[in-house]
């Protein structure tokens, strides 16, 4: 459902329906809380709801904090992950210059087949969270087996063959990494204190009784408001190929890999 609602809606539009459903929904059982115990309106449980408040409050707020800081962590690794896939695709490209011409119209062919099936056949799968081995593996088999069937022939070929090759090994360990941050979520126990997190603290928020009804809606409106930004933001860095806010192939199309793309 996440992955659906980050590939199909822009995040303003996620970020108002996730806030303005936690909003409408936190606001609504506050009426029915005031309607079936009327006499929380007089405070009876606020002595006790306030301590239990500011106790899950500052355990959650720290959980979500360590789930946010680690999400991003992981987004900004992945982006770096993709960048460095690109650019030791790029040096390779680059280090055929260095190669007989019929090995260079290889390797370009290689590249060009690879950064292809990255960007037009993994990405997709990426982005609804699937595995993607499969939709590069013959790509990158020709790739290595560009290379292999090349006999360097002076010291400057092997020095660029060598570089090549150890760049080509890179790319293999990166894109494994890659395919991976695309399949992997939230352990079990993070989504439970996350989620099951934030409907105990607004629980908790109704059993704060308050005379004036307009200034109940305000404080449970407003505690309401924060959860949902923060479960959105949750959402959004959970998938770091799905959405707006998520690692794009572009570097797979830019600079010298950019002529793999020309028409």
């Amino acid at each position: 459902m996440g992955l659906w609602l980050l590939n199909n809606l822009n995040t303003t539009s996620l970020a108002l329906l996730i806030v303005g459903g936690v909003v409408v929904l936190s606001l609504a059982a506050c009426l029915v809380a005031r309607r079936v115990f009327p006499e929380l309106s007089n405070g009876v449980t606020n002595d006790v709801s306030r301590t239990v408040l500011e106790l899950f409050g500052a355990i959650y707020g720290i959980v979500l904090a360590f789930v946010i800081v680690t999400l991003w962590t992981d987004l900004e690794q992945v982006q770096a992950v993709v960048t460095s896939e690109a650019t030791d695709l790029a040096v390779i490209s680059r280090n055929a210059h260095s190669f007989p011409d019929d090995v260079q119209v290889k390797l370009d062919r290689a590249i060009g087949g690879y950064v292809h099936a990255v960007v037009d056949d993994a990405w997709p799968l990426m982005r609804h969270g699937k595995n993607s081995l499969s939709a590069t593996s013959g790509k990158l088999e020709a790739l290595y087996g560009a290379l292999q069937e090349y006999n360097p022939k002076s010291a400057s070929e092997q020095a660029f063959y060598s570089e090549s090759v150890e760049r080509l090994n890179d790319v293999t360990a990166q894109r494994r990494t890659r395919i991976l941050a695309a399949t992997q979520h939230l352990p079990p126990l993070l989504e439970v204190l996350t989620y099951g997190g934030a409907l105990i603290v607004m629980l908790v928020t109704l059993l704060y009784g308050v005379r004036n009804l307009k200034v109940q809606l305000l404080f449970v409106g407003s505690i309401a408001l924060l959860v949902g930004l923060s479960l959105t933001l949750v959402l959004v860095l959970e998938h770091p190929f799905a959405g707006e806010v998520s690692a794009g192939p572009h570097p797979f199309m830019e600079g010298q890999l950019s002529k793999y793309w020309e028409r």
